[in-house]
C-alpha cells in the first residue's frame, strides 16, 4: 500500500533552516508528481511546492526563493529545503501525491519558527 512518511520538522529560530524528508513506498515513485503542503493553526491547508516526474518544480509565492523541493528517485524520497524561515512558516507540513484518482498523504511533521 502507498505510504508517505515525513521527517525533519522541529523548532528553529527566525532566519534558520530545516530540511524535511518524505520517504515513499508502495508505488513507482519516479513516475509521479510529489507535493509539499502545509497547514497552520486556524488556516486552510495550502500547497507550497511541487516537483514532477521530470524534476520540474513550482512554488507558492509565499515561499519562492526561500524553499527548494527536490527528489531522489533512487531513495524514493522527496525533500523540502527551507531557508530564511519566518514565524509565518510555522505549520504542519505534509507530503502528498496523487495516483490515478486517489490522493495520498503522510502524517505530517511540525515546523515551528520562533525565537
Amino acid at each position: 500500500q502507498v505510504q508517505l512518511v515525513e521527517s525533519g520538522g522541529g523548532l528553529v529560530q527566525p532566519g534558520g533552516s530545516l530540511r524535511l524528508s518524505c520517504a515513499a513506498s508502495g508505488f513507482t515513485f519516479r513516475w509521479y508528481n510529489m507535493n509539499w503542503h502545509r497547514q497552520a493553526p486556524g488556516k486552510e491547508r495550502e500547497l507550497v511546492a511541487s516537483i514532477d516526474s521530470s524534476s520540474i518544480t513550482s512554488y507558492s509565492d509565499s515561499v519562492k526563493g526561500r524553499f527548494t523541493i527536490s527528489r531522489d528517485n533512487a531513495k524514493n524520497t522527496v525533500y523540502l529545503q527551507m531557508n530564511s524561515l519566518k514565524p509565518e512558516d510555522t505549520a504542519v507540513y505534509y507530503c502528498n501525491t496523487r495516483i490515478k484518482w486517489d490522493g495520498y498523504w503522510g502524517q505530517g511533521t511540525q515546523v515551528t519558527v520562533s525565537s
